[in-house]
């Protein structure tokens, strides 16, 4: 089950989705059990950007009957805040640290590329492209031109590996793939939360920022599609996620080209969720030995 991504060691390829499982307060509640029995190979912050944010305004979560609605709004300390207080913590963790990072211009991103990967305790970088660039009101991670000028700015700031979260908002996530590989990205993870805007029976939005991204297992089948499309279109390593329940979704991911699969809003529900995942998973491996000749 050992697997490497962008030069990274990983035991498995189970990772977490950026901003599904707080490891600091799962650590605060069970102490060191947490790191004992942590379930993931690597583990992906929760997306830190320039200033503090205090997220959006409740209510924040809709259960859908085969998925779920967030609208969190990416509360979090700003970059001084995580470097002073959760880089330490998270250090402590028994896997590589991947960084979750957003920005709304390149010249934003650009101390927060600096600072972080100038930290030894951090392996690589995930540069959360979903918000709009203020100088062009375009959404990064939907342009693929946006894309590419933020790679083309960020690329030469450091040589650890930097990967784009892609969005599925899109008609062609592979066209941002390649955009964002051209411009010098070691990995792509996909997909991201599809827009939703859930509301009561008298059309009155329930979210209170009005629409947020629905998750879970109802997106499976649209990640399975993205990600075997955009593996296909490039060359550099595929995180896949979306409606990873099971260790055969997790193995349909990796079948269609993915190199690591990320746990979700799985883990909302069984925080030792991607634990099992991994055992079916090898499981799998284990009834489903590799062809003679094969590594």
């Amino acid at each position: 089950m050992r697997t490497e991504l962008c030069g990274i060691e990983l035991e498995h390829p189970i990772i977490n989705a950026s901003g599904t499982f707080d490891a600091i307060a799962a650590r605060r509640a069970f102490g060191d059990a947490v790191l004992e029995r942590f379930p993931f190979s690597a583990y992906v912050s929760k997306t830190i950007t320039p200033a503090p944010r205090t997220g959006n305004p409740p209510p924040r979560l809709w259960e859908e009957p085969a998925g779920m609605v967030n609208s969190i709004g990416l509360p979090n300390k700003g970059l001084d805040g995580f470097m002073d207080g959760d880089l330490p913590a998270l250090a402590e963790l028994p896997v590589p640290l991947i960084v979750s990072v957003m920005a709304t211009s390149a010249e934003e991103f650009a101390p927060l590329v600096e600072s972080v990967a100038g930290r030894a305790e951090v392996a690589a970088l995930e540069l959360n492209v979903s918000c709009p660039n203020v100088h062009s009101g375009l959404i990064v991670g939907e342009e693929p031109g946006e894309t590419a000028a933020l790679m083309t700015a960020l690329r030469p700031l450091t040589a650890k590996p930097l990967i784009v979260k892609l969005t599925p908002n899109v008609a062609e996530p592979a066209a941002v793939a390649i955009a964002a590989e051209q411009g010098g990205a070691d990995a792509v993870s996909l997909i991201n939360t599809i827009k939703a805007a859930p509301a009561l029976a008298d059309g009155t939005p329930w979210l209170g920022a009005g629409s947020g991204g629905l998750s879970g297992p109802a997106v499976r089948s649209i990640a399975l599609k993205q990600v075997a499309d955009v593996a296909a279109a490039i060359e550099i390593p595929v995180i896949g996620m979306g409606g990873v329940e099971r260790g055969v979704h997790a193995a349909a991911l990796l079948g269609a080209g993915a190199a690591a699969v990320a746990v979700g809003t799985a883990s909302f529900r069984d925080p030792l969720a991607a634990a099992r995942i991994r055992a079916e998973l090898e499981a799998l491996a284990v009834d489903s030995p590799a062809p003679s000749g094969t590594a």
